[in-house]
C-alpha cells in the first residue's frame, strides 16, 4: 500500500516555473515506478512524465519535453516535477501515481494522489 500526497501547485504567469512534490508513505516506495499525470477541465487525464524505480530512466510527453523534469529521492520517499517555461495550456490538476512497472498508461498505475492545481495565466 502506498499513499501519495502532492504539493507545490499554484498560480503562475506564463513563462514562470513551479516545482511539484509528491510525498509517498510506506517502506516500498523504491519498488514502484512513478508518474505524473494531469487533467484539464473538460479534458481526459493525460500522461506527463514517468521515472523508473531507480531513477535511471525518464520519459516525457511531447508537450512537456524540454520544459519539465521528473526526479525522485528514494531515501526521502519523494518524487518531483520541475516545470519551467510554463504555458497557459499547462493549466490542470496534476496527479502523481505509483506503478509496479515503468509505463505511460494510466490504467497501469495502482496508487494515486489527490492532485494539486496548477494555473498558468497569460
Amino acid at each position: 500500500q502506498v499513499q501519495l500526497v502532492e504539493s507545490g501547485g499554484g498560480l503562475v504567469q506564463a513563462g514562470g516555473s513551479l516545482r511539484l512534490s509528491c510525498a509517498a508513505s510506506g517502506r516500498t516506495f523504491s519498488r514502484y515506478a512513478m508518474g505524473w499525470f494531469r487533467q484539464a477541465p473538460g479534458k481526459e487525464r493525460e500522461f506527463v512524465a514517468a521515472i523508473t524505480r531507480s531513477g535511471d530512466s525518464r520519459y516525457y510527453a511531447d508537450s512537456v519535453k524540454g520544459r519539465f523534469t521528473i526526479s525522485r529521492d528514494n531515501a526521502k520517499n519523494m518524487v518531483y516535477l520541475q516545470m519551467n517555461s510554463l504555458k497557459p495550456e499547462d493549466t490542470a490538476v496534476y496527479y502523481c501515481a505509483a506503478a509496479r512497472s515503468y509505463t505511460v498508461r494510466d490504467f497501469d498505475y495502482d496508487y494515486w494522489g489527490q492532485g494539486t492545481q496548477v494555473t498558468v495565466s497569460s
